[in-house]
């Protein structure tokens, strides 16, 4: 049985830059569950596993448009330090949650400090690369 479109799916990954650097791994936790089709997953990723069969292993290239996309410049904002409390202390290079004005949560990476604010970036961390992934499909539930 290949996995398709309305399948439920566990799949371990590893995910590397084009560097080859590691960047996340199931290996030591529970593999991944999605259902293929219902955009849980990016593009790629899922693309890659339509057609496995379950103990299939292989190795998927994920270009940054079937992944987190392209960096936004538009995304990268100062925040100014007059809506912070005094106390704030985001570290350089951590991610932190703001607020939306409609009370909608969303993380950023703090990229610097300026003077007036923060220079924050809210693009996904993977936005604008390329990506590895090792695919090893473990389980295919059907579900229609």
């Amino acid at each position: 049985m290949e996995a398709k479109k309305g399948d439920k799916v566990k799949v371990h990954y590893t995910v590397k830059e084009a560097s080859g650097e590691v960047i996340e791994s199931s290996d030591n936790t529970m593999p991944l569950e999605f259902t293929i089709g219902e955009g849980n997953v990016i593009p790629g990723f899922e693309n890659g596993v339509i057609g496995m069969k379950i103990d299939d292993s292989k190795t998927v290239n994920v270009p940054c448009d079937q992944a987190y996309g392209a960096r936004d410049e538009k995304k990268t904002f100062e925040f100014p330090k007059k809506s912070t409390p005094a106390d704030f202390d985001p570290g350089i290079g951590n991610m932190v949650q703001l607020h939306r004005p409609d009370g909608k949560a969303f993380s950023v990476k703090v990229l610097e400090e300026r003077e007036t604010g923060y220079l924050m970036d809210a693009n996904h961390p993977l936005a604008g690369k390329d990506l590895i992934f090792d695919l090893k499909l473990v389980d295919i539930t059907q579900l229609a």
